[in-house]
């Protein structure tokens, strides 16, 4: 499993332009400390029509993946005991594969909050 740090950030970042030659990125990011890495600065001045966008501190309704997470937990994790690790991971999978497998529910569901 990959750590997520400052440096794949910027990895992902370096993916996205390559992607998108053309034209202005807004990126809409929570407050991660990953999000305002020092190392992230020059990157963003050498791209100018990349620009980040940050939610406010504490706003989990803006931040549609805390609703994610919050139906995950509510689904397979609250008020369950896991006697191995194995079993969390198969929960987990199990959600994981009912979300991908009714996205128009799951867009329903998350965005409702917006």
């Amino acid at each position: 499993m990959e750590e997520f740090n400052a440096q794949t950030f910027l990895g992902f970042l370096e993916k996205v332009l390559v992607l998108y030659p053309k034209g202005k990125i807004v990126m809409v990011l929570d407050n991660s400390p990953v999000h305002h890495a020092i190392m992230l600065n020059e990157f963003k001045e050498a791209n100018p029509r990349l620009q980040f966008m940050y939610l406010p501190p504490y706003s989990p309704k803006l931040n549609i993946i805390e609703g994610l997470w919050g139906w995950l937990k509510d689904t397979c994790i609250n008020n369950v005991f896991f006697d191995k690790f194995y079993k969390v991971k198969v929960a987990i999978r199990k959600f994981v594969k009912l979300v991908n497998s009714n996205p128009d529910e799951t867009i329903d569901r998350l965005c409702v909050q917006l």
